[in-house]
């Protein structure tokens, strides 16, 4: 299973190595708002652009709405969800876990939605955006393509047809 995932070829592996390096990006970004929403960072580094405004944006009541917690933390958590399903079996898997690929199409596409929500919600309600943010959010919504080759091969499976 480990030299399958790290080092084989073919069978959507590029694909879920694709989803799994765009989520870790979207974590990273997440962590520095993260640092920042639970205190250890004082301030957001960012540009010195007018658009810009990630402390206001990431400290903003809503960000601390759902279950009354940071909403990085919940990204966060939200990405390693989606990371190990972009791991989860070895390269055959949309033949024999039809389910693994479904999954992780429809997480990917419910982070993409959730990202382009969030960037929306920045730019229509604080008339900025948190640069950490959007990287997060655009790395989510690029993930998408890359988990429906395999999701559909899943679903001709589930179908009947190989």
């Amino acid at each position: 299973m480990s030299d399958d995932l790290r080092r084989g070829a073919g069978d959507f592996l590029e694909q879920r190595r694709r989803v799994a390096g765009l989520t870790s990006l979207a974590s990273a970004a997440l962590g520095v708002v993260g640092l920042y929403q639970f205190g250890v960072l004082r301030r957001v580094p960012e540009l010195p652009l007018p658009f810009l405004g990630a402390d206001a944006v990431d400290a903003a009541g809503e960000a601390y709405q759902e279950l009354r917690t940071p909403d990085a933390a919940l990204g966060l958590l939200s990405a390693g969800v989606t990371l190990v399903l972009a791991g989860m079996g070895d390269r055959n898997r949309a033949r024999t876990m039809p389910w693994v690929p479904l999954a992780l199409a429809a997480k990917t596409a419910a982070d993409a939605g959730g990202g382009l929500y969030l960037f929306a919600e920045q730019v229509t309600k604080h008339r900025k955006v948190c640069s950490w943010c959007t990287v997060a959010a655009v790395a989510q919504v690029a993930t998408l393509p890359f988990a429906l080759p395999e999701a559909r091969a899943a679903l001709r499976r589930l179908r009947g047809r190989s």
